[in-house]
């Protein structure tokens, strides 16, 4: 399964209305959009569970959330993952790293108390939702290397984990490696970050066997990226003439949001309360 990066209602709109099976709410994401810094541990809890409940109330895919490191201690986690699910019946994905956190360093958490604050998400979320997973990611890699890595996620899935995320092998050896000793016991996702390791596409992780991808904040780029260049040209030409073939005009994007049918219920609801009335 792939599952695009979103970040609000509208890109999961969009992701929905794309024929995709489920999405994944990018706290990188976020940060770019929400608060407009790079994914740095700024955001917090309850932002991430506002986003959460506004994209439940307009979409009905699953929904998979980056809880990061659990904002806290294991206290904080087991919290973390009760409002998550409140929000919205949310899959929560968290890591081990310590918070805050800069992206350079990655410096992780002991793992005692890693496994201990998700074996209690695990204790709440089944206490709460059993049907709700919660995955578990280390970035243990980077910092400690690949056997050290393996280890964290073998400690994750006899916590409880329902899915592993090893990020950021360095080769299609290592990616495999992953694959052959975990897919046989639980469901594998895998990142798939532009021009960063074997996880550039698809492909690779889809024939290790991984089952779920993830493209966190592709869709940011591309919209970034869009954003720029019309501003560019708006800004040479005074117009968005340029542009007009590259934009959805205004009836094309009250189609997409859903305005015709919100007119249509409406009129429903006039109707009845003109029948009651007489």
């Amino acid at each position: 399964m792939l599952a695009p990066g979103v970040y609000d209602a509208l890109s999961a709109l969009l992701v929905e209305q794309a024929g995709f099976e489920a999405a994944y709410l990018s706290g990188a994401s976020i940060a770019y959009t929400q608060l407009g810094r790079p994914d740095l541990g700024l955001v917090t809890a309850s932002e991430v569970a506002d986003v959460i409940a506004r994209i439940r109330e307009r979409t009905g895919i699953p929904l998979v959330v980056d809880a990061d490191t659990g904002f806290g201690n294991a206290l904080n986690v087991q919290r973390t993952v009760e409002m998550f699910e409140r929000a919205g019946r949310a899959q929560s994905r968290s890591r081990t790293r310590t918070c805050p956190r800069l992206r350079a360093s990655r410096r992780q958490e002991p793992r005692l108390t890693g496994g201990d604050g998700r074996q209690g998400a695990r204790r709440r979320r089944r206490a709460q939702e059993p049907g709700n997973p919660h995955h578990r990611r280390t970035d243990a890699i980077a910092v400690e290397g690949f056997e050290a890595a393996l280890e964290r996620a073998e400690a994750y899935l006899a916590a409880g984990a329902d899915m592993l995320f090893v990020e950021a092998p360095r080769s299609a050896e290592e990616l495999s490696a992953i694959a052959r000793r975990f897919k046989s016991r639980v469901p594998l996702l895998a990142n798939m970050v532009e021009a960063v390791g074997p996880d550039e596409d698809a492909r690779p992780a889809r024939r290790a066997g991984l089952r779920f991808v993830i493209t966190p904040g592709a869709m940011v780029r591309a919209l970034a990226f869009m954003a720029r260049e019309f501003l560019s040209g708006l800004k040479q030409t005074g117009s968005t003439a340029g542009y007009r073939e590259r934009m959805l005009d205004f009836d094309g994007l009250n189609a997409l949001l859903g305005l015709p049918e919100m007119k249509e219920k409406g009129a429903r609801y006039d109707a009845d309360r003109k029948d009651a009335a007489e």
